[in-house]
């Protein structure tokens, strides 16, 4: 099983780690700061270099408990070889600061807005959307949300993760707001939570900043009308 860093320190820009297992380019390794996509934000991507080489990361993807690292062509790397792993660090930077903002918006939306159903979500280096499912969703109603949202980033809540239990995780109300989440949540062995202190709690498997206040400035780009109810808000933040 990979050992996944990327969960434990969103931070971490380069390890040290061991090839386990290679074949064709898809590598292996014993740990990895790779995140492998998932929840709506985009693969890390960057080099493994090993031997002086610099071996470009061109996809990450899951099989199983293990995180596998697909290289141009094949590298010639063995079990037992040593490498380091270094990602693109301004990309998985971006799309952290994305992910905590899509959390705060729901967060916001949930606690002081009255609940809505997150029906889906995209993650970029430059921007992100949330679809939402909440009954008089307006423009002008998301123009004040987000207001709200800037208000509370600029307050400075920690943003921590932590694993539970199926069990503990299925007695707390609306830990995860997507339909696909819901779902997925039975099915786990555990839980990792991530904590917005005092506004948002939710299920999640993906990278954070550590505090509010690194998301910056969010803007409403764009607005979509999907439906009598379903509305599309896509995002852009400042910078910092």
């Amino acid at each position: 099983m990979t050992e996944k860093v990327y969960l434990a320190d969103s931070y971490a820009k380069e390890l040290d780690a061991k090839v386990v297992r290679a074949s064709q380019g898809r590598i292996v390794l014993d740990r990895t700061i790779f995140y492998p996509g998932g929840g709506g934000q985009p693969i890390d991507t960057g080099m493994l270099a090993a031997d002086g080489r610099r071996l470009k990361v061109i996809a990450v993807e899951k099989d199983g408990d293990d995180i596998v690292h697909i290289l141009e062509g094949d590298p010639g790397l063995r079990e037992g070889d040593s490498v380091r792993c270094v990602i693109d660090w301004d990309t998985r930077y971006a799309c952290m600061r994305y992910h905590s903002a899509l959390h705060l918006i729901d967060g916001v939306i949930e606690t002081r807005y009255g609940s809505g159903m997150v029906t889906g979500g995209q993650i970029y280096p430059d921007r992100a959307r949330i679809d939402i499912d909440m009954q008089g969703l307006s423009k002008e109603r998301v123009a004040e949300i987000l207001e709200e949202v800037n208000k509370v980033a600029r307050e400075g809540h920690p943003i921590t993760a932590m694993e539970m239990t199926v069990e503990e995780a299925l007695k707390i109300p609306r830990l995860s707001r997507t339909e696909t989440g819901r779902k997925l949540l039975g099915t786990l062995k555990s839980v990792r939570v991530v904590d917005i202190g005092g506004v948002d709690m939710q299920a999640d498997g993906g990278t954070h900043v550590k505090d509010t206040r690194e998301i910056g400035k969010i803007t409403l780009s764009a607005y979509e009308n999907k439906g009598s109810k379903r509305k599309r808000i896509e995002i852009t933040l400042g910078s910092l």
